[in-house]
């Protein structure tokens, strides 16, 4: 990691929100050559990653009212509008929601522009793991021995480890699994199959991952051992699973 301390004269340039941007742009892009593809215009893959993030954003600050809803109320303004407080999953739901709303007003086909947006995901999910790895943004995990364990002194979120002590660099775990999901999807993309069986395969992996990869997070277990993250990846895991099993009985009817 580095200190984030860029700036450009008095504006200070943020680490992870310029890893943001980037995985914003990456996952236009691919949206965009997907769509393109498809039969739709190139500038809808942008559209469709802007509202992406706003819905995003606006969706993960709103998470803390069921993620720490006592935070909230001791002090609305630091949750809502101060620096922290966002919630991944919120993050999911909300550009899930605007997304929705741009696929509708261009006619597009929910399962099918979803199928172009998932390697788009994956990708932007890895840089914004880069980002979260070089700003040390309180995502790391557990305390290890492991000779790949690091350390994050300059971390933006307090480190209060003492000299010697390392972690897991769960960003640099998560930033590796969504790279090997967009190439698997990325290779994917053409094989012939039902609308929604790319975004499947996008939630069962990248999710999967996820819960995998929370069993060396600090997150505390919230239910059956589990943290709350978990809890959700596993639904997500569930969800695709069902639209895969869909999606096999669909095509072999179809070929029947």
């Amino acid at each position: 990691m580095i200190p984030d301390t860029l700036r450009i004269g008095p504006i200070p340039i943020h680490v992870f929100g310029v890893f943001l941007a980037l995985g914003v742009l990456a996952a236009g892009s691919v949206a965009g050559r997907e769509l393109v593809r498809k039969g739709w215009n190139e500038t809808l893959g942008s559209s469709v990653a802007f509202w992406a993030v706003v819905g995003g954003l606006v969706g993960a600050r709103l998470w803390i009212l069921v993620d720490a809803w006592s935070e909230f109320v001791a002090d609305p303004w630091r949750m809502l509008v101060a620096n922290g407080g966002f919630v991944w999953y919120g993050g999911l739901v909300g550009g899930a929601l605007a997304v929705t709303l741009v696929f509708r007003r261009h006619g597009v086909p929910w399962l099918r522009g979803a199928d172009c947006a998932a390697p788009g995901l994956a990708i932007g999910q890895a840089i914004g793991r880069i980002g979260c790895q070089l700003a040390g943004d309180g995502d790391w995990g557990r305390e290890t021995t492991l000779p790949w364990g690091m350390a994050y002194p300059h971390a933006v979120v307090g480190w209060d480890k003492p000299p010697g002590v390392v972690v897991h660099p769960t960003p640099v775990y998560e930033m590796v699994a969504y790279l090997f999901v967009f190439a698997f999807l990325w290779r994917r993309r053409h094989d012939p199959a039902p609308d929604g069986t790319i975004f499947a395969w996008y939630l069962v992996l990248a999710c999967g991952a996820r819960f995998l990869i929370e069993f060396v997070r600090i997150n505390p277990p919230v239910l059956l051992g589990l943290s709350q993250a978990q809890l959700m990846s596993l639904a997500l895991v569930l969800v695709g699973t069902a639209r895969l099993v869909a999606a096999r009985r669909q095509w072999r009817t179809a070929a029947a």
